[in-house]
């Protein structure tokens, strides 16, 4: 049962989420072990080879900066609905709708994407050990009912179960981690990763590209915060967690790769790897922990993917439910549940949602990798990007225009800000111009899925109107 919509502006979600609670979600919508199995190959093989690992740590950097201004900023902005709450705040109503709807696609675009890739990989781990031959779109739709199921009832659910699977996921790369530099390849344990000669050789910024990818589902702190217990304190540091833990996780097991395998050899690795001819992770998983640790890794992969699209779901519902309560979306999104607390009526819309896209891309007889996560993924990280840069620039105008709040603090309120704004720009121009690489398209379907983000926010900008519920808040 939920409250009726004419009650909705009485009720808000509710909870107790503590930063590691909110952390576990960030944390698996980034899933640590598909980044690591699909994107660092790609760094590798496309980028520059032993020296990923810094491009790994620069992602982190250029976050960790932009967290600066966002968190110093939390304070002003006292409800949930992220990047969406900070520009309207700090650029006006009308740019805080287009940046919603720019939230709205580039979130459920990394979530059919990754229903996509569950799905084939749920498919292809089955044919591995001699089962069925089933469809990838049924597996994808398996999955999606059990997001459903847990993103209906109340936050602490997910949180648990995202709890178990992340911590099994980050326990077997520790252990994987350990063995490899124990284990080291014929260069022994090299630092070489580091180096300015090693790392600046190829590309470096397809490999910054492909590490800001993994990054996607960073402003889950924020959309959580009228379930967290003390949003003054929880958010700011789940925030600045996240950043370190994700971005240390990666850059530690990307160099810990680099030593396994060998830093002359790495890259050669990673293009048999994007070439069909193998699979870096699981491949020296095998060679580190046999037989089984490879299976165990293979499991652990597929919860990981599970992991990431239910944190997906659970940021969208909320998003939805935030845009409804402001009279941007039908006020019946903005329902909660009596018994549950969630926003049950956003999920369900949610569910359905992926399921019509889902069901339209697997008739049309797309690739689930390639054709449906290649491409959402690109579309999503455009949008990441450019909802980071629209609010880093929201920050620095919000304490621009409010010189007497924290005029104390320019590295919060105004240096960190504005190195964020340049940082996200330099991304923004790194993701555009190997945008091909990214969708795995063509020159021309890639600028078309390039420029979806950017025609969502001109739109939510375009068909503004101001509402009653806008000029309440």
């Amino acid at each position: 049962m939920t409250t009726a919509p004419a009650e909705t502006e009485k009720r808000r979600l509710s909870g107790r989420l503590g930063p590691v609670g909110i952390v576990f979600m960030v944390v698996a919508a980034a899933a640590p072990l598909t980044v690591i199995g699909g994107n660092m190959p790609l760094a590798m093989g496309l980028g520059n080879g032993a020296g990923a690992p810094v491009g790994f740590a620069i992602a982190a950097l250029v976050l960790l900066v932009f967290s600066v201004g966002f968190v110093t900023m939390t304070p002003h902005v006292p409800e949930a609905g992220a990047f969406f709450s900070y520009v309207t705040v700090g650029l006006g109503e009308r740019m805080g709708k287009g940046i919603a709807v720019v939230a709205l696609i580039a979130y459920t675009a990394i979530q059919v994407g990754i229903y996509g890739y569950i799905g084939w990989a749920i498919s292809d781990t089955v044919a591995h050990y001699h089962g069925p031959v089933i469809a990838w779109p049924v597996y994808s739709f398996v999955v999606l009912v059990i997001v459903a199921v847990l993103g209906y009832r109340h936050i602490e659910l997910s949180a648990k179960v995202l709890g178990v699977a992340l911590a099994l996921e980050i326990g077997i790369v520790v252990v994987l981690d350990t063995v490899m530099v124990a284990k080291p390849g014929p260069a022994g344990v090299t630092f070489t990763s580091f180096a300015p000669a090693t790392f600046t050789q190829g590309t470096l910024g397809i490999a910054i590209l492909f590490a800001l990818t993994g990054f996607i589902g960073f402003e889950a702190t924020a959309v959580f915060r009228d379930e967290a217990r003390d949003p003054e304190q929880t958010i700011p540091r789940a925030t600045y967690a996240a950043v370190i833990i994700i971005g240390a996780f990666y850059a530690i097991t990307v160099w810990a790769f680099v030593v396994a395998v060998g830093p002359d050899q790495v890259a050669t690795v990673a293009q048999k790897t994007l070439a069909g001819e193998g699979n870096m992770l699981l491949d020296t998983t095998g060679d580190m922990l046999g037989i089984v640790g490879r299976d165990i890794v293979n499991v652990l992969l597929l919860s990981s993917l599970f992991a990431c699209v239910l944190s997906f779901h659970n940021v969208i519902a909320r998003y939805q439910f935030v845009l409804a309560g402001k009279g941007l979306l039908p006020a019946r999104l903005a329902t909660v549940h009596d018994d549950h607390e969630s926003p049950s009526f956003s999920s369900l819309v949610q569910t359905a949602t992926a399921a019509i896209i889902v069901a339209l891309l697997a008739i049309l007889g797309i690739d689930p990798l390639v054709g449906v996560f290649g491409s959402m993924a690109g579309v999503a990280t455009v949008g990441m990007v450019l909802l980071m840069l629209t609010t880093s620039v929201a920050v620095l105008v919000f304490f621009l225009r409010n010189r007497e709040l924290r005029t104390d603090h320019l590295w919060t309120t105004r240096i960190a800000p504005a190195l964020a704004v340049l940082g996200l720009l330099g991304s923004l121009w790194l993701v555009l111009s190997n945008f091909t690489l990214v969708t795995g398209g063509s020159a021309t379907l890639s600028t078309v899925l390039a420029a979806i983000p950017f025609l969502g926010l001109v739109v939510g900008f375009v068909a503004w109107r101001p509402s009653r519920a806008l000029s309440a808040n």
